[in-house]
């Protein structure tokens, strides 16, 4: 992958290796996304680490992509209606593994590996899941980036956290992939986040762009401000190599690079 443009030392950090997908993971060998097994693995390989974080009842930040439990582990309740006590006593269904908290994510990568943390949102303006990640993270001295679909968040860890590398995760059409709440946003909110209109309140250290929708208006204009493009989620031949033509590194799954 090319790494032409990074603007500073610590925005290079992000794109030195190949990101790994919510870590490198293998769930037919029991490896689960967003666990420490495969967090673990990621580091083992040398690999970057892409996890996702949602907000408990009590407003910590816990280590899950989904809104609600059930697709990886039993139960069926909201991670929002549960405390982080409650959800770390959770079994996944193929791994021995238990939902992680952020503070014991940061224990367990430990400045060995660079992370990208994505806030999941719900796109109504709740700010407890970047309160907590920005004091949480206020003594984590490795490289890390935090990102959202939503520009909400961003702009509150710009003023919570200034010193934090702040991403925004962007698609042409906005899919499930941003999560619930933003179909509700309208027309017009999608393509203005679709183009980073919101740029001049959340000042973006980098862009994640989908890449299916890569060349796209908002990579270039990043690139041409010296801001580094990640690209997700890459899992062919053929994706790897839009990556390396329109990115400046891959968040990747399915694959060991």
């Amino acid at each position: 992958m090319t790494t032409a443009v990074p603007n500073s030392t610590a925005t290079d950090a992000l794109i030195a290796r190949p990101i790994a997908h919510r870590g490198l993971h293998d769930t037919i060998r029991g490896t689960v996304e967003n666990t420490a097994s495969a967090v673990t693995a990621a580091i083992d390989h040398g690999f970057g680490i892409e996890v996702d974080l949602q907000v408990s009842a009590d407003g910590e930040a816990m280590v899950h992509h989904d809104h609600t439990l059930g697709r990886l582990t039993e139960g069926d309740s909201p991670l929002a209606a549960l405390t982080a006590r409650e959800l770390a006593r959770v079994p996944f269904r193929t791994t021995a593994d238990r939902m992680m908290t952020l503070g014991e994510l940061l224990e367990l990568v430990a400045g060995r590996s660079v992370l990208i943390i994505e806030l999941k949102s719900r796109f109504d303006g709740d700010a407890r899941l970047a309160v907590r990640c920005a004091q949480v993270l206020a003594s984590y001295t490795g490289p890390c980036g935090i990102m959202s679909f939503d520009p909400a968040p961003i702009r509150a860890i710009r003023t919570l956290a200034p010193w934090l590398r702040r991403g925004i995760v962007a698609e042409r059409r906005f899919t499930e992939a941003a999560g619930p709440g933003w179909t509700s946003a309208g027309r017009i909110h999608t393509f203005a986040l679709a183009h980073l209109l919101h740029a001049r309140q959340t000042r973006p250290d980098f862009l994640a762009y989908r890449v299916g929708d890569l060349p796209a208006p908002a990579a270039g204009l990043m690139r041409a401000w010296g801001r580094p493009v990640l690209t997700w989620t890459v899992r062919t031949a053929t994706q790897r190599a839009r990556a390396a033509r329109w990115a400046d590194q891959m968040i990747f799954e399915g694959f060991v690079p």
